[in-house]
């Protein structure tokens, strides 16, 4: 892990030690999902079920899962497995929940009322990563907010492994998350499939979810559609930043740093440090519990994408987030309350040595769909409010035409659209005579 000096860096170098590892805009990954889209549009189930042989499954044969199937496999769950996940619904129902948006309403003349609403999404594809890791937490964090919000088609895809079946943990979440439909698919058929349709598949109004390179690029051409579906956020792989001191605990920071390390081959963890001697014992206890990991070689690999910077001092450590912008901000030294205030490009932030991310990828109740790749500059994580849009309802009383119609046949005027015009003049001549 390489150790960069912030304070003796050029601006060039900063920027350089703060660069995310490439293969996501890959030009062959662009003409694959060009090729699997099309395909897709045309020949819907017979092309998912193609590719989902050649990705998945050599065997394949039905896209779709009964929620009997879902029940039966939550049914199956050990009692503990059950209680965690009912655990982690009722934290994220409850952190969602707070969120409901509510109608507004102003008068901003006499006469001149204007509203707000929301309305719920009508249906959402939910993308459930299943590859080397059936994410069993993000089933949770799509499909309960999906539920609170009242969306009413709730659509979950997730690849099948080699015997062509889902993770039977993917559906017992499904079945207590209460979707109402899901299908064995993944990578960027899945979200072709969701954004045109297919015989078996429907066509969702927006699609939420993480997943590979693959996916991430048929997410980006899926809403530049004429028509297509809305996306929640850019989601590729996971990264993480963790601030620490002499004061932090290597084994925690070096837990936090792999947790994300594990992912994927593509992540990043970048660790802040204060001095040289708290960088070492952190880097010795990351390759201490690397050895002991199960996903040694997926973790060592996003290792070599990883960065450790030294910083003397806590408003260049909030600098160096706010440039960087990460999925996730771990902080561990002793000033993390100071520091948490002055963030703003960040996706989630976990305040404090008793604070892993992991809670927050599994049970606290926020969501763990969250922006990456500098994303979070002006992207939110997934809120309830992602599951919703807002409609705006104006009435106008006699009087209020009366005391606003003028103004609007001026600005028409200064446009040039006298039709616009019209539409306000006949009606005042009405109420005038």
């Amino acid at each position: 892990m390489e150790i960069f000096d912030w304070d003796k860096l050029e601006p060039g170098a900063r920027r350089a030690a703060l660069f995310r590892p490439g293969g996501l805009a890959a030009p062959s990954i662009e003409a694959a999902v060009d090729e699997i889209m099309a395909d897709v549009a045309q020949n819907g189930d017979a092309a998912i079920i193609k590719y989902t042989r050649k990705f998945d499954a050599p065997d394949f044969e039905t896209l779709r899962v009964s929620l009997s199937d879902c029940e039966a496999a939550w049914n199956g769950l050990p009692s503990k497995q059950q209680a965690a996940l009912k655990t982690a619904k009722a934290n994220v129902e409850m952190f969602h929940a707070a969120q409901m948006p509510k109608s507004i309403e102003t008068e901003t003349m006499p006469g001149v009322i204007c509203r707000r609403e929301p309305r719920a999404l009508k249906s959402v594809g939910l993308y459930v990563p299943g590859g080397t890791a059936p994410l069993v937490s993000t089933a949770v964090m799509l499909a309960v907010p999906a539920k609170v919000a009242g969306c009413a088609k709730r659509v979950l895809v997730t690849p099948p492994a080699k015997d062509g079946k889902i993770n039977p943990a993917i559906l017992a979440a499904a079945y207590l998350c209460e979707v109402t439909d899901v299908f064995a698919c993944g990578g960027a058929q899945a979200i072709a499939a969701l954004t045109y349709g297919t015989e078996s598949i429907p066509r969702c109004d927006k699609i939420f979810g993480p997943g590979n390179a693959y996916v991430a690029a048929a997410k980006s051409k899926a809403v530049q559609i004429p028509g297509g579906p809305a996306i929640d956020l850019p989601a590729g792989p996971s990264e993480a930043m963790v601030v620490a001191d002499a004061s932090s605990n290597p084994v925690f920071v070096a837990s936090d740093l792999l947790s994300q390390a594990e992912h994927d081959t593509l992540a990043q963890v970048i660790c802040v440090g204060s001095d040289k001697e708290t960088m070492d014992k952190i880097i010795d206890e990351v390759f201490r519990q690397l050895k002991t990991l199960p996903r040694e070689e997926i973790a060592r690999e996003a290792i070599h994408n990883s960065r450790m910077i030294i910083s003397d001092g806590l408003k260049d450590a909030g600098n160096i987030i706010e440039a960087y912008a990460p999925e996730h901000v771990i902080l561990q030294n002793a000033d993390a309350d100071a520091l948490a205030e002055t963030i703003t490009n960040a996706g989630s932030v976990f305040i404090g040595p008793w604070t892993p991310e992991s809670v927050g990828d599994y049970a606290s109740g926020t969501n763990h769909t969250l922006p990456t790749f500098g994303a979070a500059r002006n992207y939110s994580g997934v809120t309830l409010e992602s599951y919703f849009k807002y409609v705006s309802l104006q009435r106008l009383t006699e009087d209020g035409l009366r005391l606003l119609g003028p103004t609007v046949e001026t600005l028409a005027e200064m446009e040039g659209l006298d039709a616009h015009k019209r539409a306000v003049s006949f009606r005042l001549e009405v109420l005038n005579d």
